[in-house]
């Protein structure tokens, strides 16, 4: 598969570690990872956006190995936040974990489905 991260110049730069757009070509395999919660295989939620964010992002990767990829197979993360106060915390623990990994992204201050949840993490990923 060919990956090119777009930035249109004439457009915003992006900030945070993303990209603007993704081209891939010749794709052999595409996986769409389900909004990932911050519960745990005990049905447990942690207390705390950061803790919930790290839950959430072990459980994207735990889906990402069980199809066969890695993180750096992603290239659309959709992230919804419970309230815009998580942002920041947000950007800081997705950054951590995706490294120099610039998918598409998208952040949308969102009602959860749960009241405990404080965000959810969808995501594609192709090779």
């Amino acid at each position: 598969m060919k990956r090119e991260n777009v930035n249109a110049r004439n457009a915003p730069d992006p900030h945070g570690g993303y990209s603007q757009a993704v081209v891939l070509e010749a794709v052999k395999r595409l996986v769409l990872v389900s909004g990932q919660i911050p519960m745990d295989s005990d049905d447990k939620v942690p207390d705390g956006f950061e803790a919930q964010a790290r839950l959430v992002w072990r459980n994207v990767d735990a889906q990402l190995k069980a199809a066969g990829m890695e993180k750096s197979d992603l290239v659309k993360v959709t992230t919804y936040l419970a309230d815009r106060q998580y942002a920041t915390q947000n950007r800081e623990i997705r950054s951590e974990f995706l490294g120099a990994v610039a998918p598409a992204l998208t952040v949308v201050i969102s009602g959860i489905f749960d009241d405990r949840w404080l965000l959810e993490v969808e995501a594609v990923a192709a090779q």
